[in-house]
């Protein structure tokens, strides 16, 4: 994919910083101890969701060993990030969760209903980023999703390379894999009915709830884990499957035959945000404070291809990954709309769900 070149994405204006000097803490972590006070000390254990597979090793990698390292608060990773789990925990009082990580839609959502702590500025610097966030929730990388099929199986023309080859049955037959979640599902299934992307939002819910009863017979399973959108794939359990270039590259690289269409993505931003009532909500923000740091963005998107949310980060990412990270530039690409989302995806969640139980 091409280097990113919307507003913020490119170079800083400034000093341009050098890959070695962002780089240098990747292995020594050699950023300055974190003062603690309060209820973030070296006994505090954050847990923070996740989505498993590379990108939790990526995480544990990246971000929350070198953290436990320098602060000496341990961090645990749940390969859950289901929004319904963490709104129960916040309307109980009973919080597991302390540290957040999803999609926008999700943490939009959250944010409407209140389930997240206001983030600490005296904590949590974003001068740096391209996309701060909200009052609540913090951008931390941008990712593209698009169809991935093993080359081995199809060969060039006889596997889709848009949305709209996606829902063409009859021109490309395969067995499909979709996620449930509602989101990206009705942007995909709109760019596959011609819509353009600049003209995608507001979405036409009740055109892409039919557009999905089209592709519904095709679609052989229902993915509801990130790892199985391409592991399914590459164990021949299904042919096309929409999922992400964080996924499907780190495959490459370790000898998958799997590769994704970048002829046209949907391209989306992740973000963090600490359940309201954490009991460790100092250390929750320290820890998403250690996450933007340049070094460490940099660090997660060369092992990952997720773009830098952070601008320092990015420009310290090498040619050969940048080429793997998402393009908003391409007039073909769509952009996830999260405030669209927020009062939305909860609603449109349910029926989601109860319209895959038909």
């Amino acid at each position: 994919m091409s280097k990113p070149s919307a507003p913020g994405l490119g170079v800083a204006s400034g000093t341009r910083p050098t890959r070695r000097s962002l780089l240098a803490g990747a292995a020594g972590f050699l950023a300055a101890p974190a003062v603690l006070t309060g209820r973030a000390r070296a006994d505090t254990t954050l847990t923070v969701t996740c989505w498993g597979g590379d990108y939790r090793a990526g995480i544990d990698r990246i971000f929350a060993q070198p953290f436990t390292k320098e602060t000496g608060i341990a961090v645990r990773l749940v390969d859950n990030a289901d929004l319904a789990r963490m709104k129960a925990q916040v309307q109980t009082g009973r919080v597991e969760w302390d540290v957040f990580d999803s999609v926008g839609p999700q943490i939009t959502a959250g944010a409407k209903e209140g389930l997240w702590e206001e983030v600490d500025g005296k904590i949590v610097d974003r001068s740096d980023l391209t996309a701060p966030g909200g009052p609540s929730y913090v951008g931390t990388y941008l990712f593209a999703g698009g169809i991935a099929y093993d080359p081995k199986r199809f060969p060039e023309g006889k596997y889709p390379v848009t949305f709209k080859d996606f829902w063409n049955v009859d021109g490309f037959p395969g067995r499909r894999g979709l996620r449930t979640r509602v989101s990206e599902n009705l942007e995909i299934a709109l760019l596959a009915d011609g819509v353009a992307p600049k003209d995608l939002y507001p979405l036409d819910v009740e055109r892409a709830f039919r557009l999905l009863d089209q592709i519904k017979p095709a679609v052989k399973k229902w993915i509801e884990t990130t790892p199985q959108s391409l592991s399914l794939v590459t164990t021949n359990e299904i042919d096309f499957s929409y999922t992400y270039m964080s996924r499907v590259r780190p495959a490459q690289l370790a000898g998958s035959s799997v590769s994704l269409s970048t002829q046209q993505t949907l391209n989306s931003l992740e973000y963090l945000a600490v359940a309201k009532g954490s009991r460790n909500r100092e250390a929750a923000f320290r820890y998403i404070a250690f996450c933007l740091r340049p070094n460490r963005q940099a660090a997660f998107g060369e092992m990952l291809f997720f773009s830098p949310n952070s601008r320092k980060g990015f420009e310290a990412s090498t040619p050969a990954a940048r080429q793997y990270m998402p393009d908003m530039a391409s007039p073909k690409n769509a952009i996830l709309n999260d405030d669209w989302w927020a009062d939305r995806y909860t609603p449109l969640q349910k029926r989601f769900t109860e319209w895959l139980l038909v």
